[in-house]
């Protein structure tokens, strides 16, 4: 991990927005992609020394009004601004009461979780933890997920799973976006400095290299709780599934349901679970 995750989240979104986003004019000769130092200095109301200092981590504690600064300055989206706030606690070198209050890494789901679990069938529904671990699930996502070989590992993970299982690739048609999303609820899901997190960072910048490595490092991407995903299954054949995701924020952990996007799905994954058509109903179609 970046020793200056704070900076170095400046820094991007100072890059990422365009001058005419916040009503600058955009010159021919720009040789930095987005805003100028110099420019959002301009726009926050503070020196261009003291927001260099800021991106160069040689000041890691900026006021809550600086941070409102930027944060409008930047036209940062309410989720962005708390992983704002995040970054500088972390920097800062935490923050006591919320590292005391984080829950440990649970490995198992609580009975009444599993019981929730057992009423949402026949949707494909999981239990996961903060890294991915796969805790408890239905039967509709063992059928599911089984023929993709998400569940043969003896503790699957969702992260290893994808970045390092050459059947992910075949079977997720969406990739990229698929694990854009869940690096992202890595990286902003787990308590500051947990060490899970990095043992599971470590482990997928050797074995998955770049593709895992430039996702972790990116920190201007933010989990979203809804989503699709459009999988190829062997035995259901294409699959486009929206899920969305309730967190138990006491353990520390989230119920994922996936649900058909359209009826061709729906038919598709009652056919996989040996009901009759209409069992599973499409929610709406996907873009």
């Amino acid at each position: 991990m970046s020793d200056n995750e704070l900076g170095t989240f400046l820094r991007t979104w100072r890059e990422a927005v365009s001058p005419a986003e916040v009503g600058l004019p955009t010159g021919s000769r720009r040789r930095t992609p987005g805003l100028r130092r110099a420019e959002l200095a301009t726009l926050a109301g503070m020196s261009v020394e003291y927001l260099t200092r800021l991106e160069q981590g040689r000041d890691r504690n900026p006021s809550a009004q600086v941070l409102g600064a930027l944060a409008d300055a930047l036209h940062l989206s309410l989720n962005d601004r708390m992983l704002l706030r995040r970054l500088t606690k972390e920097a800062d070198g935490g923050d006591p009461l919320v590292c005391g209050a984080a829950p440990s890494l649970g490995r198992t789901a609580r009975p009444t979780v599993r019981s929730v679990l057992d009423r949402l069938g026949p949707a494909p529904a999981l239990v996961v933890n903060w890294i991915g671990d796969i805790l408890a699930h239905t039967a509709g996502y063992e059928r599911l997920a089984g023929p993709l070989g998400l569940l043969d590992d003896e503790r699957p993970n969702l992260l290893r799973y994808l970045f390092t299982d050459e059947r992910a690739r075949g079977a997720y048609r969406d990739w990229d976006r698929v694990a854009d999303d869940l690096v992202a609820r890595l990286r902003h899901g787990a308590p500051l400095r947990d060490p899970y997190v990095a043992e599971l960072a470590d482990e997928l910048t050797v074995t998955a290299g770049a593709d895992f490595a430039d996702r972790f490092a990116d920190l201007a991407v933010v989990p979203r709780r809804t989503g699709s995903q459009h999988i190829e299954h062997p035995e259901a054949g294409s699959l486009r599934l929206l899920h969305e995701t309730l967190v138990l924020p006491d353990e520390g952990q989230r119920v994922i349901i996936h649900l058909p996007a359209d009826d061709a799905t729906a038919a598709a994954l009652d056919r996989l679970n040996g009901r009759r058509p209409g069992a599973l109903r499409a929610v709406g179609d996907v873009g």
